[in-house]
């Protein structure tokens, strides 16, 4: 009788955990083949047999990421009105940046810093996806305008670029260091300025 395949000697969902962490901590640069391989527990061809070459395994770290620590952004735009799908919104970016368990700041802002040609692909990838948060806002704004939860001369795409710019920024300072408490007092501050 002949084998169909040798089965896989590694957990792939908890080897793509580790690589989500790697890449979130170094970077798509800073993270080498052997940062990643070490972390996931696994060889370069395992590896490759797996995930596809580095861009690859990125792209599916970041939709792991997405899927999990960022999902918070998905259930934002669900809430009932305009206020709470902002609230939520930055409420995660604190929580998310600053997990005592994770590394600090935002998978998609951290991951690109410091790039520099070789990082290109992750420059991309990465802008798109911050580009798609930002129009998933815009339209859940729009709608609210349409609905009269937000005033009618509302500039949703404005705010919906205001919202990313805080939750970023956010991103930004747990990445330095700056305290949940504090982060969350940035959110805060930046919802009193929320249209009437």
């Amino acid at each position: 009788m002949t084998a169909i395949g040798r089965p896989r000697g590694f957990d792939a969902d908890e080897a793509l955990q580790a690589a989500m962490l790697v890449f979130w901590r170094q970077g798509y640069e800073g993270a080498s083949l052997a940062d990643l391989t070490d972390a996931m527990g696994i060889t370069k061809t395992s590896m490759y047999a797996a995930f596809g070459n580095k861009e690859q395994l990125f792209r599916k770290a970041l939709a792991r990421y997405d899927e999990g620590p960022a999902s918070y952004a998905l259930r934002a735009v669900e809430k009932p009105t305009a206020r709470e799908v902002a609230t939520a919104f930055l409420n995660g970016a604190v929580r998310t940046t600053t997990q005592p368990d994770g590394p600090p700041g935002c998978f998609g802002v951290q991951a690109s810093l410091a790039a520099g040609e070789s990082g290109e692909p992750a420059r991309e990838i990465l802008s798109e996806w911050r580009n798609n948060g930002r129009r998933l806002l815009e339209t859940r704004f729009r709608r609210a305008v349409d609905e009269g939860d937000l005033p009618p001369e509302t500039d949703a795409g404005g705010l919906a670029l205001y919202v990313m710019t805080v939750a970023f920024g956010i991103a930004v300072q747990a990445a330095s260091g700056v305290s949940r408490a504090d982060l969350q007092g940035i959110a805060d501050t930046a919802l009193r300025n929320w249209p009437a």
